[in-house]
C-alpha cells in the first residue's frame, strides 16, 4: 500500500502543476490542528513534511471532480430502457 499512496500523492501534485496550482511559495497560512489528526494524514500519504502536507490536502480539494453532485445531477436522465452492452 505505502506504493500505491506514493504513486497517488505524486500524481495529484503532478496534476496541481499542470493546472497551475502549484508553482511560486506566495502564500503564508496558519492553522491550528490536531497532533493526531496531522500525524495519520503523514502516514496514509507517506509525506513527511507539514508543507507538502498541506500542499497535497489542497491540491485534492482543488482537483476534485465533483463525480458525486454530477451523478445526482443526472439521475433519472438516461433512458431506463437504453441498452448499455454488459
Amino acid at each position: 500500500m505505502p506504493g500505491e499512496q506514493k504513486f497517488v500523492v505524486r500524481q495529484t501534485l503532478r496534476a496541481a502543476i499542470r493546472k497551475g496550482l502549484i508553482g511560486s511559495k506566495d502564500e503564508r497560512i496558519t492553522a491550528r490542528l490536531s497532533h493526531a489528526l496531522i500525524e495519520q494524514a503523514k502516514r496514509q500519504t507517506g509525506i513527511k513534511g507539514d508543507t507538502e502536507l498541506l500542499e497535497f490536502a489542497l491540491a485534492n480539494v482543488a482537483l476534485e471532480d465533483n463525480f458525486p453532485a454530477t451523478m445526482n445531477k443526472l439521475a433519472g436522465t438516461i433512458d431506463p430502457d437504453i441498452k448499455l452492452g454488459f
